[in-house]
């Protein structure tokens, strides 16, 4: 049965986007991303910032004010729960980011496997926190799951380690579905992507019988992504589960670039950013299509794959708050997409990342030089920071 209009959405209402920042808080957002417009800015700092760090100069409380505050909730789970209210207060969710990579030993591991455990029974307790998430690779070694993926056979010592790293996963999972927390497995490197994909079903199989706990990611800049979700599904219908899928566009472009040449195979990557648009806009349309049974998360701060979403939606009588669709944006950016999203009524969260200020420096620099003017242009996010600060001047 059809759902009545739902609000009309506008990513560019700055009112809506910004309501949560004073005029002191957008000035220091105006200041931050001016800064991220200057790419040598960027590019110097970035390297003087790791260095101080490595050193162990005095630049940590300045970071931390700076650049860290832009995009991440806070050093420890308890810095971070100002930001899971604040967001709260708009309908907004948060996903809580272990941003720390291990050091490859089961000490690192079995330290990652606590925090997601704690991430989750903060879940449980919160309304504003929807998902967990993990990585496998911080549970497991990266060099362990591509030889998985490879086929070779495992010494002793190695089907050890690799029985631990499953059994991290599946304590992860355990605890989610005890709670009811649905958790996110991301996406990684794909010569190793085949072993996580294989993990994340089984967990599916175990754990997803009455609803999606476990999320498998899905990144469609990959050419054969699509056709791994619809063998996803099918697998699912088979096995009588649900099939939880986060959509994003990718993370490692350059990377699966450079080895696939290496090793010499073919790249894995769409070969242009218009083929993988097309393909994120057909994934969201399978899934939606496939509601009875998928569940999604659109990833994303593509505007127009936002809004196509919205759209499908409303085709397919389903409304904006449906628990099968959510809608996700990095913590910092694209805030004209969230909180018009969940003004509107949609189910949205920010991935908010955590961690020791040192640990999260290669977060903190990618998201810098995503800010970067490019050509002589603004960054996005400035220029609807521009409008805002304005738009308020022109109301006083």
């Amino acid at each position: 049965m059809p759902v009545t209009q739902s609000p009309p959405i506008s990513f560019t209402d700055t009112a809506v986007a910004f309501a949560s920042k004073s005029d002191l808080e957008l000035r220091k957002m105006y200041a931050r991303f001016a800064a991220m417009n200057n790419n040598t800015l960027v590019k110097t700092g970035g390297g003087l910032m790791k260095t101080a760090l490595k050193w162990h100069l005095p630049v940590k409380f300045l970071i931390k004010k700076t650049i860290f505050e832009q995009f991440c909730g806070g050093e420890t789970i308890r810095e971070c729960l100002p930001v899971i209210e604040e967001l709260g207060r708009y309908n907004i969710g948060t996903i809580l980011d272990y941003s720390v990579e291990g050091e490859g030993n089961d000490k690192s591991f079995d330290h990652t496997r606590d925090e997601i455990l704690a991430t989750i029974d903060l879940a449980h307790r919160s309304t504003h926190i929807p998902f967990s998430v993990f990585k496998v690779t911080g549970v497991a070694d990266s060099g362990l799951l591509e030889k998985v993926q490879s086929g070779k056979s495992l010494t002793a010592a190695e089907q050890k380690s690799y029985d631990l790293a499953k059994a991290r996963v599946d304590a992860i999972c355990a605890r989610a579905h005890q709670y009811g927390v649905r958790v996110f497995v991301d996406a990684e490197e794909s010569w190793f992507q085949d072993t996580i994909d294989t993990l994340a079903y089984e967990m599916m199989a175990k754990y997803n019988r009455e609803s999606a706990i476990v999320w498998n990611t899905y990144q469609l800049y990959r050419h054969d992504r699509l056709e791994a979700i619809q063998q996803a599904y099918t697998a699912a219908v088979q096995g009588n589960y649900y099939l939880g899928g986060k959509l994003v566009r990718g993370a490692y472009m350059e990377k699966e670039g450079r080895v696939a040449t290496q090793r010499g195979y073919q790249n894995p990557i769409n070969p242009t950013k218009e083929a993988t648009d097309q393909l994120y806009d057909e994934a969201l349309r399978y899934c939606v299509t496939h509601a009875d049974r998928i569940s999604i998360c659109a990833g994303t701060h593509n505007e127009a794959s936002s809004l196509l979403l919205t759209e499908l939606m409303h085709e397919a009588g389903l409304r904006p708050g449906d628990p099968r669709i959510w809608f996700a944006q990095l913590y910092g950016m694209s805030d004209n997409l969230t909180y018009n999203l969940a003004n509107a009524g949609y189910n949205t969260a920010k991935y908010v990342p955590y961690g020791p200020v040192e640990s999260v420096m290669p977060y903190l620099l990618r998201r810098a030089d995503e800010n970067t003017a490019i050509a002589g242009q603004s960054s996005r996010e400035f220029l609807l920071i521009q409008k805002e600060i304005a738009r308020r001047k022109a109301q006083k």
